[in-house]
């Protein structure tokens, strides 16, 4: 009995999935991957903590702005009514 080409090349194909996945899965977990995974791994956390510094320091820098226009809005505000009062009197 023969096979079709069909048939062989499915066979063949499900062998190399079969092959390489073994051998996928003994790569992923050597020692050198391990090694890879914690580099990626500790890249990522200090790629966070500059992300988390810059981001509270944008923060501050906003807050200081908020409070220089508050005061500067206030400060506005007292000299028209002053003017308001002297042109009353």
């Amino acid at each position: 009995m023969m096979l079709d080409i069909g048939k062989v090349k499915k066979i063949g194909l499900f062998a190399s999935g079969v092959l390489f996945g073994t051998a996928g899965v003994k790569v992923l977990g050597s020692k050198d991957a391990k090694k890879f995974y914690i580099n990626c791994l500790a890249a990522g956390l200090r790629a966070k903590d500059c992300v988390m510094t810059t981001a509270t320091n944008i923060q501050e820098n906003a807050e200081d702005i908020l409070a220089e226009a508050k005061d500067e809005s206030q400060a506005e505000e007292s000299f028209k009514e002053e003017e308001a009062a002297t042109a009353e009197a």
